[in-house]
């Protein structure tokens, strides 16, 4: 193999970072030496057969997918070179492609740990304001780029539903929990004092200017300190704990597509490791923190 060949190559990438350069470096210098254990001596000589061997090989070293694709986007675009320069006919790796990399389960909160979150018992005003932005992310599955970007009038108390912008500018309606209905029906006089009248915000920050997603995070991290968690909570947590069980008690991956504004329901299968219990078809009886008090 002619290692002075990729050393022309990479000199056409001087457009791109360093480190993707580099990157390409060691991932065309692992094809040498598979080529060199091969007994393969010419770039002509590489055929598809041999590339998913290569894969395979580094497969079976511990490589992982994502880095495997990018081992086959280095040599897809190095052989695209020789292509160029007439060194070669065709392209090996043009059709082949890496294993998967298993997606990793969403860390999520079990019902104890996310009530004890929750249940913020305090009338100052932040932790009134916090509570109601904890039990709203966690009744609707809201993103913390959803939550805030709310305006007031985009919650219906009367009819227990939040109006969502989501991704792609997609709007969706999301049901509301008894207990976030109380929490933000306890917020909404405190935010009153604190917002003037040009501010839209449903929530805002004490010198009533909409809070913006880092103050979420750092008055998340704190409160799960203060609630005693022994984990570090941040909050696509809520997220996760409000499909995982929901999930639990429903069973109906599709509906919580919907609640979630995932577009393709791949997205939400990553929660389809959990144990169903009974379908439940009724949000109020599915999630832990929606459910209606019994009548006596």
């Amino acid at each position: 193999m002619q290692t002075s060949t990729i050393e022309r190559f990479l000199q056409t990438l001087n457009h791109l970072s360093v480190n993707t350069r580099s990157a390409y470096q060691r991932d065309l210098g692992f094809l040498v030496s598979f080529c060199s254990r091969e007994g393969i001596t010419t770039w002509r000589a590489l055929e598809a057969g041999h590339v998913r061997a290569f894969v395979s090989w580094r497969h079976r070293q511990g490589i992982g997918g994502r880095s495997l694709q990018r081992n086959l986007s280095a040599i897809r675009a190095f052989y695209k070179f020789l292509l160029d320069e007439g060194i070669v006919t065709h392209n090996p790796a043009e059709e082949i492609f890496a294993p998967k990399t298993p997606r990793k389960l969403p860390k999520a909160l079990d019902v104890d740990q996310t009530a004890r979150l929750v249940e913020i018992d305090s009338a100052d005003p932040l932790a009134q304001r916090d509570r109601a932005i904890l039990e709203l992310m966690y009744s609707s599955g809201l993103r913390l780029s959803e939550l805030v970007t709310l305006d007031v009038d985009e919650v219906d108390l009367d009819d227990a539903m939040v109006s969502v912008l989501g991704k792609g500018n997609k709007r969706r309606y999301v049901p509301v929990g008894r207990y976030a209905i109380e929490a933000l029906k306890r917020w909404l006089p405190v935010r009153a004092t604190l917002a003037g009248s040009p501010e839209e915000a449903l929530f805002v920050s004490r010198r009533g200017q909409r809070l913006g997603a880092r103050a979420v995070q750092e008055r998340l991290r704190l409160w799960a300190i203060r609630q005693g968690l022994a984990v570090h909570v941040h909050p696509h947590m809520l997220r996760h704990s409000f499909a995982s069980h929901l999930l639990e008690s429903s069973g109906d991956l599709r509906a919580v597509q919907e609640l979630l504004g995932h577009a393709d329901i791949s997205t939400t299968q990553v929660y389809t490791h959990l144990d169903f219990q009974h379908l439940a078809k009724v949000y109020d009886a599915a999630h832990p923190r929606a459910r209606k008090k019994k009548t006596q």
